[in-house]
């Protein structure tokens, strides 16, 4: 497979940041251990009622929103490309005594070990700018839905990955639809921003146009396309807090967020 280092690279950089985000108030654990949910109004209500429901979690870290879905009574699988994230979630799930299962792989790869069919195929926040192309990613989400199942990703707006964030005032320095692979390296991370690691990412920019094309190609009837200001999570500079607890620019100059749904039919 084309891009093997570059994923290898943003592995090895996942597995170091495990350890540190099980440690920071950005995750909370303490608090998830004790039945807080990590997830967020927006996929909460895009979701609603997932109980019985088979959902299938591409990129799921160390699992914290696949173990809130089982304990909203969903019957989840979560996927990741980090070992040692897996590992943790795998603790976590039997800790908790929760149902999910865990699989460690290439998110692009997950056919080649998940074989079932789910209800709910669900992605968020920080998951398609680790890959090279679309196309490969919407024909996974197709293979694994059941028909009438849907696909729901909340995701970071593609204009907020146009800058450059290691300089100070970020800088405005890659396309909106860059093919070309961009590299970053740098200490911390978005979860603790003090934390020795020093990480080494290879990131991919995909337009709006791009996500929407891959999976109507796929064969996925799109439901809606939604825009927002307000992040749930206050990860890019200058951001303020509004009255409902959300983060945005001040200027509002562009959206921060977007979610889209997609129906297998």
């Amino acid at each position: 497979m084309e891009h093997l280092e570059k994923f290898e690279t943003n592995r090895n950089t996942w597995n170091s940041k495990v350890a540190v985000h099980a440690e920071s108030n950005f995750y909370s654990l303490s608090n998830f251990r004790k039945g807080k949910s990590s997830l967020n109004k927006y996929e909460l209500d895009a979701l609603g009622d997932v109980s019985k429901k088979g959902i299938l979690h591409l990129q799921c870290h160390f699992g914290q929103d696949t173990l809130s879905f089982s304990r909203m009574g969903a019957k989840c699988t979560g996927v990741d490309i980090s070992d040692e994230g897996i590992k943790l979630a795998k603790q976590l799930n039997t800790e908790l005594k929760l149902d999910a299962k865990f699989v460690c792989c290439n998110v692009l790869d997950t056919s080649k070990y998940i074989s079932e069919k789910f209800d709910i195929v669900f992605t968020s926040y920080g998951t398609i700018g680790w890959l090279p192309d679309l196309k490969p990613w919407a024909q996974i989400i197709s293979e694994r839905l059941k028909p009438g199942g849907f696909f729901y990703i909340v995701e970071f707006h593609p204009i907020a990955w146009m800058f450059d964030y290691t300089v100070s005032p970020p800088e405005m320095k890659y396309g909106y639809q860059q093919k070309e692979a961009i590299y970053e390296e740098y200490q911390g991370t978005y979860a603790d921003k003090n934390s020795k690691i020093i990480s080494k990412e290879y990131g991919w920019n995909h337009s709006l146009g791009e996500v929407i094309s891959s999976l109507a190609e796929a064969g996925l009837q799109i439901e809606y396309l939604k825009e927002y200001d307000a992040s749930p999570y206050d990860i890019f500079p200058g951001l303020v807090e509004n009255d409902k607890g959300m983060f945005e620019l001040s200027n509002k100059m562009y959206p921060l967020i977007f979610e889209v749904k997609a129906v297998r039919n």
